[in-house]
């Protein structure tokens, strides 16, 4: 029904995937690959339902909520991902970072700590840290096989416990699925990460943006759906925007299971009006879970081709590039450590002889990212294919 092999023109846009190339890595001639966006065609079925609004007498009135926003929000979790909410767990919220923003001003007092587990999506660090808050590491563990490739990640419980000793560790943010490694997190992990939550009186953001893309027969486990313990301690986030290509809309939601957790934030939220949503980002949002299942599923399996297809032509022809199958997203974690270079000598060869633009691993964790470069393939296979001979014909 959908043709994503179709190239789409964005000028004029203001994306910042485009338009922010000369500021970010130096000049402006680069095939976009980077920032968290498709090169997709938004859905109709989304510009539709803003269109009828628009079109109508007068739109831009004080509006309220649509009467099934949040029924529908909770429906599409259910038959996604078999998790029964309340419609009256859900509130807007304006983006995820600026959700994590908000728990932090809400929750948080001087002196606190917030965990983070690197590699790890930067905002994670940089808004405590620019919030005034110290941040603790606890970095996952990467599993390789005999031949030194990279095969997965794995939570570093025995390291978060020794780190919990100090009680002021007060919130850990948590990427469900991970980014940038693409891991769908077990119910297994999931569940000892929030008895260990709740063992130290510990609040976790679980981060699930990426939940609706889950590949290759895996499936997303929200964390607050795994046991009593979870959800007695989560603040989920979720959105429809990296699903459906509408990232510029902000149609984010919270979701909060317990009552007291629920309460304090969302009444801290309610007093600045800081949750109510502007009326195309909640038309969007019910327009997409509505109507977007065929869509998602076809872009799903397209985003597989495209992976598949990747790792192929790096086994053939980029051996020194070793991509990390994701298990959901269109987020590829590559491996460049065989290269050889150091940090600034990979980001010349990428920009300054590729021609690409990606994100830079180090963004990541300093530690854990170094040699590793994040590739957003959400795109056509003859642009996948483009970037690919790039590497190869610079390498």
């Amino acid at each position: 029904m959908y043709d994503f092999d179709k190239l789409i023109d964005r000028s004029g846009s203001f994306d910042i995937k485009h338009e922010d190339l000369l500021r970010d890595f130096g000049r402006a001639d680069l095939l976009p690959m980077w920032i968290a966006d498709m090169e997709w065609e938004t859905p109709s079925f989304i510009i539709d339902a803003l269109r009828q609004r628009i079109n109508s007498p007068a739109p831009l009135g004080y509006t309220k909520t649509p009467y099934d926003y949040r029924a529908t929000i909770a429906q599409w979790i259910l038959d996604r991902h078999g998790w029964q909410v309340e419609e009256d767990w859900i509130t807007y919220i304006p983006g995820i970072v600026k959700g994590i923003g908000y728990v932090i001003n809400c929750f948080l007092h001087p002196g606190d700590k917030v965990v983070v587990q690197p590699p790890i999506y930067h905002p994670f660090y940089l808004t405590p840290q620019w919030n005034g808050y110290e941040v603790v590491w606890n970095p996952l563990i990467a599993h390789r096989d005999a031949t030194g490739r990279l095969t997965g990640y794995e939570m570093d419980f025995d390291d978060l416990e020794r780190k919990l000793q100090d009680e002021h560790c007060r919130l850990l943010i948590l990427a469900n699925p991970h980014n940038p490694v693409g891991i769908t997190w077990s119910r297994e992990t999931l569940q000892r990460l929030a008895h260990i939550a709740v063992q130290h009186n510990l609040l976790v953001i679980s981060d699930e943006i990426h939940c609706d893309m889950a590949l290759f027969g895996h499936r997303h486990t929200p964390f607050a759906s795994v046991s009593d313990e979870a959800a007695s301690c989560a603040i989920t986030f979720s959105a429809p925007s990296k699903t459906f290509n509408m990232a510029g809309i902000v149609s984010s939601w919270a979701v909060v299971a317990d009552e007291g957790l629920r309460r304090r934030f969302y009444d801290w939220m309610g007093a600045s009006e800081l949750n109510e949503d502007p009326m195309f980002a909640s038309i969007a949002c019910v327009a997409a879970l509505k109507h977007g299942e065929p869509w998602r599923r076809e872009m799903v399996k397209y985003l597989e081709g495209n992976i598949d297809f990747m790792i192929d032509y790096c086994d053939r022809h980029l051996p020194l590039i070793q991509p990390m199958r994701p298990e959901a997203s269109y987020l590829v974690w590559l491996d460049c450590n065989r290269l050889g270079l150091d940090h600034d000598g990979l980001i010349d060869f990428f920009v300054n002889h590729a021609h690409l633009a990606l994100s830079d691993g180090e963004q990541f964790g300093t530690k854990e990212g170094h040699g590793f470069m994040r590739m957003n393939v959400g795109c056509p296979r003859s642009m996948l294919q483009q970037a690919l001979e790039q590497i190869k014909a610079a390498l």
